[in-house]
């Protein structure tokens, strides 16, 4: 049965893009169909399907433009709008070479139904996944699934050859591509061109006559496409279906600054290339024609000095991807993309003051890589690089910016902390080390000048961004050398979790919730920096808010906001302490006082006072455990007998890296890992050794944590939602004792850390230690983890 005559819009050759070739099959050899349009069939997401042409397939915009058969003019969709797009005209095979076919299942989202059929391998990218279907004669069509619209897609992956992808996005995926074009036999681009059917001998041979005749030299493929014998689309296809180069997917690969410095910007645009990674000494770049080895690689190999292993970049906008990728390293000209994505791509500062304004004048010369010179702060290129490091660490889910000066010519290194470990973010050349340091002082309002003492400072974000509400305290240290180093914490305005979210069990929650209901008294929140007591905090604050209550806090900066508290930021320049704030809220008539930090004697005493005298206070303080906080508050000074009375509860906690749950498995324990975590539980009682014995802890562990009376051990090999890491997000361990008659009497005679602890224990407090090894049980952390961050 024909197909109906279809209407052809004037645009309907641009559906063959240049910035775009869909992926022919991993398996065998297929002619791409030489058309003037792209007929095709759509399937929205109620699974009713249409026929038109294609107009438009933008992978970066997510968007594709359909001529359905019954509309006037090109319908725009994203990417989300649909379930599926499958080219009509089909690839036929070119010679006699057996398909594996793989068998596939789609299910999709919604409605959860399901598509079924086999396929001459599949492709997957960034955006969705290519499938290839065949029919009874061997010929496939090419069918796209966007990743909006499937619950899952399964493959016989082995049938197909394995093969999940075909675009490169990361350096490993890039080093497994160069190694299979390695060993594949070399073939040329004419040869290529014409087993793939798109060309004949004739049109070589015509092609190969017009570059004898030309004294440019110019490359066989470009030439081609010239002559109109070949559409770009089509020679990508060669050089990658035939040639065996590599495709990288510039948007999605982030370029190592090693391979960028090897090659100024300037060179990069005006050979329009851009180098990727550094690998087996050679400079691996991308390209539109990595087959021009005479022309453009050449001379990237004589200013570079070294060999280059050319790779095909697949972007719509080359240039645009060529200055993200030095601009992120601050290493972009003056020059910048006119294109409405590179628009984009740009920075937009507010300035507030005239030292700003004259900091943000473009730089008039552009950096090579061997070049000495001194960055200047305000160069704009590094004012843009800081600016959307900072929104880049904020929309990660970055804690804390590490920026390390070395010296000599080392590089200057910035490393951000993400659940509590740090990974290298970028390494820049060692003259930027002074301009990326006053640049940040600048930002703190901090003198520039003074480099022999630490200073503290604050930047707030919204000066350069107004639509990101968020500031960063700012530390810098002097280290060696007469450097500096910087560390900047984000605090993004936060919403305090509820109480029952902290993951305290269900025994802590109790009692915690029933010391903060109490009228007054002093709930103490102890542990190193970065361990969550603030989070902590506020939590416990937000869960007794009420308008019949008035909460009075001082903050050292304010990382949490809530309705309904009177949040007060202290300031140590001006002589406003914790102390001076604390007696300000005694004749302000509070019900509860929050205090950011026991800092000091006075401090400490003042809110003894304090819960002595009617009211709640809470406060943090920075120790290992919760016994321990007793011996270092009597160490200070305080009396024993106010002290102990005063005192409600003591919670120290850690935070401890928590398995993804995308990609965690489990498997029933084996008894040696019992052995191991049953001897850790009961060693952390320390002199209380007869609070539970071996088999009653067993027995509790089984009924809570066991599946069909098994316990589990827990594994996340890594997935992509946790970056390959196996682990998303972080958990608490607490350890809480709250204060009891004899801890009391303990309390007042000065008692050891020792006998404290093993009271402690008796009274059903567990340690660091045990509330970790709980949550082992339960599949939150691993033993690793908690160890890690607690003693035994």
């Amino acid at each position: 049965m024909s197909n109906p005559a279809l209407p052809v819009s004037p645009t309907a050759n641009a559906v063959t893009p240049d910035t775009f070739a869909w992926p022919l099959p991993p398996q065998g050899h297929f002619r791409v169909p030489n058309t003037s349009t792209v007929r095709c069939e759509i399937s929205n997401l109620a699974g009713r399907h249409g026929e038109g042409v294609m107009n438009l397939f933008s992978p970066s915009a997510q968007l594709v433009h359909i001529h359905l058969l019954r509309t006037r003019a090109p319908v725009p969709l994203r990417f989300d709008q649909f379930r599926s797009l499958l080219l009509l005209d089909p690839l036929r095979p070119l010679d006699d070479t057996p398909v594996e076919w793989a068998d596939y299942r789609i299910v999709w989202k919604g409605d959860g139904g399901e598509l079924g059929g086999r396929s001459a391998g599949h492709v997957q990218t960034p955006f969705g996944v290519f499938l290839f279907p065949g029919d009874e004669e061997g010929r496939v069509r090419r069918l796209f699934v966007p990743h909006a619209a499937y619950e899952r897609i399964e493959t016989d992956a082995a049938a197909a050859g394995g093969t999940l992808s075909q675009v490169a996005t990361r350096r490993s995926e890039l080093l497994q591509a160069l190694q299979r074009q390695a060993s594949a036999p070399i073939v040329r681009i004419g040869e290529a061109l014409i087993s793939l059917g798109m060309i004949n001998e004739e049109q070589l041979n015509e092609a190969l006559a017009a570059q004898r005749q030309m004294d440019n030299g110019l490359p066989l493929g470009e030439l081609l496409v010239r002559m109109g014998a070949v559409s770009a689309a089509d020679l990508k296809v060669a050089l990658t279906r035939k040639m065996g180069y590599p495709v990288v997917d510039l948007q999605a690969f982030e370029s190592e600054p090693d391979a960028l410095t090897r090659l100024s910007h300037a060179v990069a645009r005006r050979l329009q290339l851009l180098p990727l990674i550094v690998a087996d000494g050679r400079l691996v770049v991308a390209m539109d024609d990595p087959a021009n080895r005479h022309g453009a690689l050449d001379e990237a190999e004589f200013i570079a000095q070294m060999k280059i292993a050319p790779v095909l970049g697949q972007c719509e906008d080359f240039e645009a991807c060529v200055f993200a990728a030095y601009d992120k390293i601050g290493a972009a000209s003056e020059a910048k993309p006119t294109t409405s994505q590179a628009q984009a791509m740009e920075f937009e500062t507010t300035d507030t003051s005239s030292l700003l304004e004259s900091l943000e004048k473009e730089n008039q010369t552009g950096l090579e890589s061997d070049d000495d010179r001194p960055i200047e702060q305000s160069d704009n290129s590094l004012v843009r690089m800081i600016n959307r490091m900072i929104l880049e660490a904020f929309t990660g889910g970055v804690s804390d910016i590490h920026v390390e000066s070395y010296p000599g010519k080392e590089k200057i290194r910035i490393r951000f902390r993400k659940d509590g470990l740090l990974r290298t973010y970028l390494e820049l050349p060692h003259n930027y080390r002074n301009a990326v340091i006053a640049r940040i002082k600048i930002m703190a309002d901090l003198d520039i000048s003074e480099r022999r003492k630490p200073q503290d400072g604050k930047i707030n974000f919204a000066r350069f961004s107004p639509k990101h509400r968020l500031e960063l305290r700012v530390a810098t240290i002097p280290t060696n050398n007469g450097l500096e180093d910087v560390v900047m914490r984000i605090l993004a305005s936060a919403k305090p979790l509820p109480l029952d979210k902290l993951g305290l069990t269900d025994s802590n929650y109790q009692r915690l919730r029933a010391a903060i209901e109490r009228p007054y008294g002093m709930v103490l929140c102890v542990g190193p920096t970065g361990s969550g007591k603030t989070t902590t905090l506020h939590s416990a604050l937000s869960h007794i808010n009420t308008p019949e209550r008035k909460i009075w806090t001082a903050e050292d900066p304010i990382e949490i906001t809530q309705t309904g508290l009177r949040q007060v930021q202290v300031n140590a320049r001006i002589d406003w302490t914790f102390a001076r704030a604390l007696r300000a809220f005694l004749r302000a008539d509070p019900d509860v006082i929050m205090v950011g930090e026991i800092r000091d004697e006075e401090t400490a005493r003042v809110s003894i006072e304090a819960s002595l005298t009617g009211h709640l206070v809470l406060s943090t303080l920075h120790t290992n455990s919760a016994p321990e906080t007793v011996t270092r508050l009597l160490d200070m000074g305080m009396d024993p007998f106010n002290f102990a009375d005063s005192l409600l509860a003591v919670l120290a906690q850690r935070l401890v890296r928590r398995l993804c749950p995308s990609c965690r498995t489990s498997r029933p324990a084996s008894p040696a890992e019992i052995d191991e975590l049953v001897h850790d539980y009961l060693h952390a009682y320390g002199a209380a050794q007869d609070v539970e014995d071996r088999e009653a802890l067993l027995a509790r562990w089984r009924t809570r944590y066991g599946v069909e009376g098994q316990l589990q051990f827990h594994h996340s090999p890594g997935c992509p939602v946790c970056e390959k890491t196996g682990f998303k997000g972080r958990v608490g361990l607490h350890e809480l004792m709250v204060i009891s008659r004899e801890l009391r009497e303990l309390i007042q005679g000065g008692a050891r850390v020792e006998a404290l602890l093993a009271t402690a224990v008796r009274q059903d407090m567990r340690t660091l230690r045990q509330d970790g090894i709980e949550k082992v049980l339960s599949g939150q952390t691993t033993i690793e983890e908690v160890r890690a961050t607690s003693n035994s």
